[in-house]
């Protein structure tokens, strides 16, 4: 692998911090941020203090970092992140009434899924997923509704990527991967257990535009014994169907993922 260039400008070497964050893991440790973004562990260590210190960052008590929640306020104003929080979240707050399992939103971001919205189940299965971070797509319940349905150059990529384990049942395997994901397109959901997180299972459906492309995907993620689809896949699917009538009667379905205006007089 060639070796990452360096950013030259303060405002560049910032980026890649915040940058590093955006190729999925939740928590960072230094030297993982200083690796993804290729500057020197000294250069990184006092800029990642002051973006700390700005609240850009936050660092947690076993020494890793994490997206800070003045980053986050700025980042949720986006059309594309506000816009699709908006229709969606009286629907999934339906959802977790049914269900009171947590309750996640995700929309494909390069060969990744960005959580634009999550609700937590506080009676379902502790999970760390937090808004605006990027997971894989081939170990999450919303991840594999997006992929199933990716555009065919996005799927192959991520077939013929690095396939990471990130639980004991992960599917690491491409030809495996590639069934699986035959199977989601024909059932119209996808289920996970023991992909992501040990312990816990996920359900997601697809949120279809007014064309019926798939725009977004919505999951329940459960403890793995409490996984019964008989009892998560109904409310799943009224919920998207739900969603997905509000992104057609409201947004123009422009190729930038909800970032049109609504409709006129909508």
């Amino acid at each position: 692998m060639a070796e990452r260039a360096r950013p030259v400008s303060v405002a560049g070497k910032v980026m890649a911090i915040l940058n590093a964050f955006a190729q999925g893991g939740v928590r960072l440790n230094l030297s993982e941020i200083c690796r993804r973004s290729g500057l020197p562990l000294a250069t990184g260590h006092r800029l990642v203090g002051e973006l700390v210190g700005g609240g850009f960052l936050e660092r947690v008590p076993d020494g890793t970092y994490r997206i800070g929640t003045r980053l986050w306020r700025i980042g949720s104003q986006a059309p594309a992140v506000t816009g699709l929080r908006e229709l969606a979240l009286p629907h999934m707050e339906d959802l977790y009434e049914a269900t009171h399992d947590n309750v996640q939103l995700g929309v494909l971001r390069e060969d990744r899924v960005l959580i634009v919205e999550r609700l937590r189940g506080t009676r379902s299965v502790p999970v760390v997923t937090q808004v605006g971070a990027m997971l894989p797509l081939h170990t999450t319940g919303v991840g594999k509704v997006l992929l199933a349905y990716a555009p065919p150059e996005v799927r192959e990529k991520v077939l013929s990527g690095d396939l990471a384990r990130h639980a004991a049942r992960s599917i690491t395997d491409p030809a495996r991967l590639r069934r699986n994901l035959e199977q989601v397109r024909r059932s119209g959901y996808a289920l996970t257990r023991d992909e992501m997180t040990l312990g816990a299972a996920s359900v997601g459906a697809p949120v279809r535009d007014g064309e019926g492309a798939v725009v977004a995907a919505m999951s329940l993620v459960a403890g793995t014994r409490a996984a019964d689809l008989r009892r998560l896949l109904p409310p799943l699917t009224t919920a998207v169907r739900a969603l997905s009538r509000d992104v057609a009667a409201h947004w123009r379905g422009d190729p930038d993922l909800f970032s049109g205006e609504r409709k006129a007089g909508a």
